[in-house]
C-alpha cells in the first residue's frame, strides 16, 4: 500500500488557498442544508491529567474527513501549543485514505475563511477598512486572508493589551495589508470581527448599518464577546444553525429569540436584507473541514 501523504503545517497552509476555501464553504453549506453532508456533533473525551481528545468527522458523497484534535490547556507550561492535530480526508467512493492534513491550520484558515464568507455575502460592497478585535492565532490567520482577499486593505487591531497588538503588528507587517494598532474600533470601520475567548462582551455598540459584525471567538455557552446593545438592533445569522444552539455564548447569553436567527444556508439561498444592522455569529463546523479538505485536493490535482 502506498504512504499517505503527511502535510506539516507550512504546506497545509500553502494548500489552502483562501479563494478556494470560500468557494467550498458556501458548497459545503448548501449541501449541509440539504442533507448532503454529514456532519455530526463532535464527541470530546477526557483525559486523565486533563485536557480533551476531540473528534469531529464529516461525509460527503465525494469526500469523507475526520479531523482529531487534542486540547491541553498546560501545555503552554511546557513550552507547547495547547492544540494538536489532524485532519485525515478519504475518498468517498472507495473509503482510500487521500492525505493527512495539519489539525491547527486547517481550523485556523477553515475559520478565517468562514468569516471572509461572511463579508462577501453580507456586505454591499467590498470592506475598505475592517477591525480585528484581538490579537492570537485567530486574529493571525484572519489577517492573513484579509490580506490574500482584500490586499492593501486598512485593518485595525484592538485589544486591551495595546503592547501585545503592537507585537502582533511586528509579526505580520510582511503582509499585504496596512495595519494599525488602536485603543477602540475606529468611525469607518466596515466590519467588526471579533475572535477573543472572553467571558463578556468586548464590543456592545449600538447596530447600525454601515458596520457588519463577525462574532467567531466565542464558542462556549459560557462566552460572550458581543454584548445585547448590538444584537438587539441587528438582524442575527450563524455559519451553522444546529450548533449555534448548544455553542453560541454570544446568543444564549443574551438569550435570544432563535425564531429570529437565520443561517448561511438562508443568505446563499434567498439573499440578505441590507437596511438593518447585520451581526454574523460563527461557531464551526466539520462540514467546513470537509470544504478545507475539498481546497486542497483540488490544489493537489492541479499539481
Amino acid at each position: 500500500m502506498p504512504l499517505i501523504p503527511v502535510f506539516n503545517a507550512a504546506r497545509t497552509a500553502e494548500l489552502l488557498d483562501f479563494s478556494d476555501m470560500v468557494h467550498e464553504i458556501k458548497r459545503a453549506c448548501m449541501e449541509l442544508a440539504d442533507g448532503l453532508i454529514q456532519a455530526p456533533t463532535r464527541q470530546a473525551l477526557d483525559f486523565a491529567q486533563g485536557g480533551n481528545l476531540l473528534s469531529m468527522p464529516a461525509a460527503a458523497a465525494d469526500i469523507g474527513i475526520h479531523k482529531l484534535v487534542t486540547v491541553i490547556p498546560d501545555n503552554p507550561q511546557r513550552n507547547l501549543p495547547t492544540i494538536h492535530g489532524i485532519v485525515s480526508a478519504y475518498d468517498g467512493q472507495t473509503g482510500r485514505p487521500l492525505f493527512l492534513l495539519d489539525g491547527p491550520t486547517v481550523t485556523a484558515r477553515r475559520t478565517a475563511a468562514v468569516s471572509m464568507v461572511g463579508l462577501d455575502v453580507f456586505l454591499q460592497t467590498a470592506p475598505t477598512h475592517v477591525t480585528i478585535i484581538g490579537y492570537g492565532v485567530q486574529a493571525s490567520g484572519h489577517a492573513q486572508a484579509l490580506a490574500s482577499l482584500y490586499p492593501g486593505l486598512s485593518v485595525s487591531i484592538v485589544g486591551r493589551d495595546r503592547s501585545k497588538a503592537l507585537t502582533f503588528l511586528d509579526a505580520h507587517s510582511y503582509l499585504n495589508l496596512t495595519l494599525t494598532a488602536d485603543d477602540t474600533v475606529p468611525d469607518g470601520t466596515d466590519a467588526v470581527i471579533t475572535v477573543t475567548t472572553s467571558a463578556a462582551p468586548v464590543y456592545d455598540h449600538p447596530a447600525t448599518v454601515q458596520r457588519l459584525i463577525v462574532a467567531v471567538g466565542a464558542f462556549r455557552p459560557t462566552m460572550a464577546e458581543i454584548g445585547n446593545t448590538t444584537l438587539q438592533g441587528s438582524q442575527l445569522y450563524v455559519d451553522e444553525p444546529v450548533g449555534a444552539r448548544h455553542e453560541a455564548g454570544d446568543y444564549l447569553q443574551a438569550q435570544v429569540d432563535w425564531d429570529r436567527v437565520m443561517g448561511l444556508a438562508d443568505a446563499l439561498r434567498e439573499g440578505v436584507s441590507m437596511d438593518r444592522p447585520i451581526v454574523y455569529k460563527t461557531v464551526g463546523s466539520s462540514a467546513w473541514d470537509l470544504a478545507a479538505a475539498r481546497a486542497a485536493l483540488k490544489r493537489l490535482d492541479t499539481a
